[in-house]
């Protein structure tokens, strides 16, 4: 079984990349549940999915110490979930930082030192999928990027991977997709 948590805010494609991990493994013949939180999205608000990935998968919720991987599109997002991680487990954060309004407003500080400490108790793998999306040749590849990282830790085949990123993501962007995966997975 593996447990995994998309944290982001509004706007970064949560619903997308949780769809395109659940399909991966639902067409490698595992059995999948999952559900995400979007309510506040339009306002770049906290959002989450969650995917549980297994031979037999009765619920979509993680329970408390059981989350396996965090894919951290934003890295206040993934903090806020670190709380349900096993210790040791994988967490890949994105650089790219979002300030919530409380912290634009100069009322809360970003919580650096807090999001550096997951290091003492979680493999980070840290990326800057917008940079590397850019070298793949589209910004919007970002998430791509982000997953093509999640896809080392998974047992899914790569051509089920192509297959699902060409299903999902338009078309004249596709071959771009490819590349940003690629480039992730062997990083």
């Amino acid at each position: 079984m593996k447990n995994i948590i998309v944290a982001g805010v509004g706007g970064q494609g949560l619903v997308l990349a949780t769809k395109i991990i659940s399909e991966a493994a639902f067409k490698e013949g595992l059995d999948v549940k999952t559900n995400d939180v979007v309510g506040l999205s339009q306002r770049g608000g906290m959002v989450w999915g969650s995917v549980r990935i297994g031979e037999k998968v009765y619920s979509p919720n993680i329970p408390l110490g059981e989350g396996d991987i965090i894919l951290g599109m934003e890295p206040l997002e993934a903090y806020r979930w670190s709380y349900l991680m096993k210790e040791g487990a994988i967490i890949i954060l994105n650089k790219k930082k979002v300030y919530p309004t409380p912290v634009l407003l100069e009322k809360e500080e970003y919580p650096e030192e807090e999001i550096d400490n997951l290091k003492n108790k979680f493999n980070i793998i840290e990326i800057d999928a917008l940079e590397e999306a850019k070298t793949a040749g589209n910004i919007k590849a970002a998430n791509t990027i982000l997953i093509g990282v999640l896809a080392q830790h998974l047992d899914i085949k790569m051509t089920t991977w192509e297959e699902v990123l060409k299903e999902n993501v338009p078309t004249k962007a596709v071959e771009e997709n490819i590349k940003a995966f690629y480039m992730a997975y062997k990083h």
